[in-house]
């Protein structure tokens, strides 16, 4: 009956009282929810793959295009200046895709975005707003991922065209060519490990993103996760209609 006349004397509504007086629990509540740990994120391990096959499906096709550019002039352009020539595709789909945008546009089709693993406190959003490439993990992603794959490839033509592998055992050269094929078993056992290892946990890749700590993640909680591929389908119709008859 007091409650009433009070109410009655301060105009407050009944629900507004009570509101204002579970707000102290509610902050305590709220304030040991943020110090918990949250669980990880479940990126889907085949978006992943996708986001590479789609990768390398668009770069096959502006390849495909260079070298039908290519074919008005001398042939030995494209056979000289090759490596370069998809190096310089390589570094530009870098440069308008992971180094703009921190993702490839495979990801992007996948709604898959780069985080950086390093910064990230554990949040549930799939892109936290202090979790985004460095500027310095994106030029290391560059080197490694566009101008290792060219230095080997320049190398590796050099080293077979000079024929270094039917050296004597003594020559530096032979030397050189042995270290150079260990290093490559290595890398792709290493890469079949780290392979093992994302089918269980999901988290990186490849190896650069291992060592890099960039992981894949959802850029977009919204949307849809699953990729409609008609359009693919379309394309590849089309595209062995086009190859049948011309």
């Amino acid at each position: 009956m007091f409650r009433s006349s009070s109410n009655l004397t301060t105009n407050e509504p009944e629900w507004k009282t009570n509101w204002n007086e579970v707000q102290p629990t509610l902050q305590k509540v709220r304030r040991s929810l943020a110090s918990m740990r949250t669980s990880s994120i479940k990126v889907m391990r085949v978006s992943q793959l996708d986001s590479d096959i789609l990768d390398v499906e668009l770069f096959d096709i502006l390849k495909e295009q260079l070298w039908s550019a290519l074919s008005l002039f001398k042939p030995t352009i494209k056979e000289r200046f090759e490596p370069e020539l998809l190096g310089l595709l390589n570094l530009i789909l870098f440069k308008l895709s992971v180094y703009d945008s921190s993702a490839t546009y495979g990801a992007q089709l996948q709604n898959l975005q780069y985080r950086n693993e390093q910064k990230h406190g554990g949040a549930l959003e799939s892109i936290a707003k202090n979790a985004a490439l460095t500027k310095t993990q994106k030029i290391l992603y560059g080197l490694f991922a566009v101008g290792g794959q060219y230095v080997w490839t320049r190398l590796n033509r050099y080293i077979t065209s000079e024929g270094w592998g039917e050296l004597e055992e003594f020559d530096p050269r032979n030397k050189i060519y042995r270290v150079l094929q260990t290093g490559e078993k290595y890398w792709k056992a290493f890469s079949l490990l780290n392979f093992l290892i994302f089918l269980r946990n999901g988290k990186y890749r490849t190896l650069i993103d291992r060592v890099l700590r960039m992981r894949l993640v959802y850029a977009k909680k919204s949307m849809n996760r699953q990729v409609s591929f008609e359009f693919l389908n379309r394309q590849m119709v089309w595209h062995a209609f086009t190859v049948k008859y011309n």
